[in-house]
């Protein structure tokens, strides 16, 4: 076997062969089912089948053959639908392996677990039949799609109009009440944190906490047994897989896509002397990235990475996809940490990975979105912009930005009567990060966020200056310590009415910033009522009322909700506000945003006036180009500086009147609209936004 750090990059045929497919358990026409299990390096391998009742009872152990191409296989009338099971693997002894015969180990392509107790699991076969009832997959076109990012607990846990049995479950996030929410708020794709099954480590147990987020993963086929209902955990993993698809079909009857962010560049076995529950005993020198004495090569921070360049560590992930893809029916993927899966066997990444090039070349895949969060802890990490077309990226350039130009840059200015930089690379991102995503890729590729799970909440990032983590039983010492945060004047909550009003009208600005870019948005859950977790910018342990979702709000908040409300709608009205294409000068570019860009006077941006610190004034002009269609045509004013000032609304040929659709200095968005004429001067109060309709 060709150790995996001096192996040349596998090709797709490779990565894709026959050898490697029906791993795990298939059942046939008879009674009998064959289980496949992949390992290059071992020598001997047994199928352990445990009393239905009983995990600590084996009641038969079964050899499994090698059948070629380092697959082993048994089949049997024993792996029938609700058997418990686990498989034993021996092997060398040697730098990098860790093989024990006595290891009860989860099989990798489980549909189902059972524990029986701290670090023991069984896998379970299951049927999975489902009456989908016809339901099909909204299919949101991207440049329509407006993400929201939540938890599956936190959602759900404390909604006075989801009953009790169903807080904190799959079928809680599918009731009415909470489809009556994502409709109001208006957006189309609910994106939620890991529920591919996951532990807790260790080190948080004794501290007394537990993995709330999930980036843990133990299997990469089965969903979290924890996010159930009682009654569809006291049934087993059948329910349990059935009430996930249960929540997937209720969700696309009410036109709502369902994301998943998965967990692929490493698992829950940790570094060496974690524990051992699957891959790592199975064939921990090809699973996972080590040096040539057998250390871990950690990209990730969390103790292993996956080793994608072997062909069955790939492979495994690729039929994850396809199995949550077309069984499950989940529309599309986030995936934590992809700068990981995109490296080769030197441990470089590139965006021509074999796996990289499997999943956007597999029918099986196609039409699914794509996200990749574009960084590890690697070197060479950091990839935003540079992962392959049909990729969309998280943008944390564009996160960056916009908190520096609406915080941070606000701050500086309160301190030094100056901001640091001008209004330019903010305006480049409003308009969709043309200087990350070339032509090709376009706008949509940018997935824009203020906020996200990891990392403070739109509340606490106009209300604290630095982390307060105190309570994640590490001093303080973990999360993020640059935040481009700004507490307008008081560290955490205040009475203080001014600071209270600058803080929301702040939040406001971010929000519509977010809405009205150009790129997809993400929305994270709580933002639209301004959650707090009170300082706490890595929440990532805390499974209490500090992360799950407050549904009792005051006044202001509703006043939140209704902004973020409008600001969807707006979008989803206006199509100059969502380009699917960059245009380009002196050509139809169909479905782009021609762009022009005033200053405050009404004349046309200088160049000088784009760097200048003491210039934070723009309007910017967005004009779609439909190829049917009415032309759409916006305004959008930008005033990043704290004093008021008046602006002369641009002459442009074709406009004859601009008409109000939305303010950030509201407290509640405005019911009625007023028309101005072009050449007309409005007054802006100081760090806001306008948005008009151009007739």
């Amino acid at each position: 076997m060709v150790r995996p750090e001096t192996s040349p990059l596998l090709s797709g045929p490779r990565l894709l062969t026959s050898a490697l497919d029906d791993l795990g358990v298939t059942r046939g026409p008879d009674a009998a089912a064959t289980l496949r299990v992949w390992s290059g390096t071992a020598d001997a391998m047994e199928l352990v089948i445990f009393d239905d009742a009983d995990l600590d009872w084996a009641v038969a152990v079964l050899p499994m053959e090698p059948v070629g191409e380092g697959v082993w296989s048994v089949a049997t009338e024993l792996l029938r639908p609700g058997a418990r099971y686990a498989i034993r693997v021996n092997g060398p002894h040697a730098a990098g392996h860790t093989f024990n015969p006595q290891t009860l180990l989860i099989e990798p392509y489980s549909r189902g677990l059972v524990s029986g107790g701290f670090e023991d699991w069984r896998s379970v076969v299951v049927d999975g039949s489902f009456d989908w009832g016809g339901t099909a997959k909204p299919a949101v076109p991207l440049g329509s799609t407006v993400i929201y990012e939540g938890h599956v607990k936190g959602l759900t846990k404390r909604h006075p109009g989801v009953p009790t049995a169903l807080h904190g479950t799959y079928a809680g996030l599918a009731h009415p009440a909470m489809i009556e929410h994502f409709h109001a708020l208006g957006i189309t794709s609910v994106e939620l944190l890991p529920v591919h099954a996951f532990a807790t480590e260790p080190r948080l147990l004794q501290l007394g906490l537990a993995n709330y987020w999930g980036y843990n993963s133990l299997n990469f086929f089965t969903p979290h047994g924890a996010y159930a209902t009682q009654a569809s955990r006291r049934e087993g993993p059948e329910a349990v897989l059935r009430e996930f698809k249960g929540m997937v079909k209720l969700l696309h009857e009410a036109g709502l896509e369902v994301i998943l962010d998965v967990v692929y560049n490493h698992t829950a076995e940790e570094g060496l002397g974690g524990p051992r529950t699957s891959l790592r005993g199975i064939d921990n020198r090809n699973y996972y990235r080590q040096t040539e004495e057998g250390g871990y090569i950690d990209v990730t921070g969390c103790g292993n990475s996956v080793n994608t360049a072997t062909d069955a560590a790939s492979r495994l992930i690729v039929d994850s996809l396809r199995y949550w893809a077309n069984e499950v029916q989940i529309d599309g993927f986030r995936f934590d940490l992809a700068a990981t899966l995109g490296r080769d066997a030197t441990h470089e990444f590139t965006p021509q990975h074999p796996l990289f090039e499997a999943i956007e070349n597999d029918p099986l895949l196609a039409d699914v979105k794509m996200i990749a969060e574009p960084w590890d802890v690697g070197m060479g990490g950091w990839q935003t912009g540079n992962f392959a077309p049909g990729w969309s990226e998280w943008n944390d350039r564009y996160r960056d930005r916009v908190r520096n130009f609406w915080l941070s840059d606000v701050d500086y200015a309160r301190r030094a009567d100056t901001a640091p930089v001008g209004i330019g690379g903010f305006a480049t991102r409003l308009a969709g990060s043309s200087n990350t995503f070339d032509v090709e890729r376009g706008p949509l590729a940018s997935v824009n966020f203020v906020t996200a799970h990891d990392g403070f909440t739109l509340r606490d990032l106009v209300s604290y200056d630095v982390k307060h983590n105190a309570d994640n039983g590490e001093h303080n010492r973990d999360g993020a310590d640059t935040n481009r945060s700004f507490n307008h004047g008081f560290e955490g909550e205040t009475d203080d009415p001014h600071v209270l009003a600058t803080r929301r009208k702040a939040m406001r600005n971010l929000l519509g910033t977010l809405l009205l870019s150009a790129g997809v948005p993400m929305l994270t859950a709580g933002d639209e009522f301004a959650r707090t977790q009170h300082g706490n910018n890595n929440a990532y342990c805390h499974d209490s009322s500090l992360t799950w979702l407050s549904w009792n709000h005051e006044p202001w908040q509703e006043a939140m909700f209704a902004h973020a409300q409008k600001l969807i709608r707006l979008r989803r009205e206006n199509p100059a506000l969502r380009p699917s294409h960059f245009a380009r000068s002196g050509e139809h570019t169909p479905s782009s945003s021609v762009m022009a860009w005033y200053d405050e006077r009404g004349e046309t941006m200088s160049e000088h006036r784009w760097a200048d610190p003491s210039h934070r004034t723009l309007q910017y002009v967005a004009t779609s180009t439909p190829d049917d269609g009415e032309r759409n045509r916006v305004l959008l004013i930008i005033h990043g500086d704290e004093r008021a000032i008046d602006v002369t609304l641009p002459v442009i040929d074709g406009v004859e009147r601009y008409v109000s659709q939305w303010s950030s200095a509201d407290d509640v968005p405005a019911r009625q609209t007023r028309a101005h004429l072009p050449g007309e001067t409005v007054a802006l109060a100081g760090t806001s936004m306008l948005l008009f309709v151009a007739e």
